[in-house]
């Protein structure tokens, strides 16, 4: 029993609220009906979402229209067929532009990527070396290290000795001379080649 009247409850409050769904507001045309709910993550206040009483409005050329209301303005915006957009919602009043809102949020987008690029944290790549490595294996690995500095990472070359290896200096010298003239165009050399135990360590860094 108890069960049948929390449904009839449940039932009750669902038809006297209707459709729940939160309405975005429309990227071109008219206003939508009744207000527009808008978290941050949504980006910029766009049409009907406006809850400024007054804006300052800038046509789609950046022509200043001066203040308006948001209704006066959103019918000029109808009239060329683009949206009002609230750019910048802390200015008193708030400044309004009209313009194509797909547009500008790809703009935004696009702007965001390149911001978190320019964030990228740098990372150290190995490559390891052998003075006996054959030319395919050595051609792999000249690849991927002008992958890693194209991508804007470090790469730490490291040329390791075995046994006899290490008599033969000039082998090394040569193979590491290769690298530098292979990867001239994208790298710079920021650590000089120098011993560590058995192996020779060299640092190259994006250009």
């Amino acid at each position: 029993m108890d069960g049948d009247i929390k449904n009839f409850v449940l039932l009750s409050i669902i038809n006297k609220r209707g459709d729940t769904s939160i309405a975005r507001p429309p990227l071109t045309g008219t206003r939508p009906e009744g207000p527009v709910r808008r978290d941050k993550e949504e980006g910029p206040r766009v049409n009907g979402a406006i809850i400024a009483k007054q804006i300052r409005v800038i046509d789609s050329d950046g022509e200043m229209l001066g203040l308006m209301s948001v209704r006066d303005a959103m019918a000029k915006a109808e009239d060329t067929g683009l949206d009002l957009v609230e750019i910048s919602p802390g200015a008193e009043p708030p400044v309004c532009k009209i313009l194509d809102y797909g547009k500008y949020r790809f703009e935004l987008q696009k702007k965001a990527a390149e911001a978190r690029k320019k964030q990228k944290v740098v990372e150290l790549k190995e490559i390891k070396l052998r003075p006996g490595i054959d030319d395919h294996d050595f051609n792999i690995k000249m690849k991927n290290s002008r992958t890693f500095l194209e991508e804007g990472d470090k790469v730490k070359i490291t040329l390791r000795f075995r046994g006899r290896e290490m008599a033969h200096q000039d082998i090394a010298q040569a193979l590491l001379k290769r690298v530098r003239e292979l990867l001239d165009d994208v790298g710079k050399i920021v650590s000089e080649p120098s011993f560590e135990g058995r192996q020779i360590v060299m640092i190259i860094a994006p250009k």
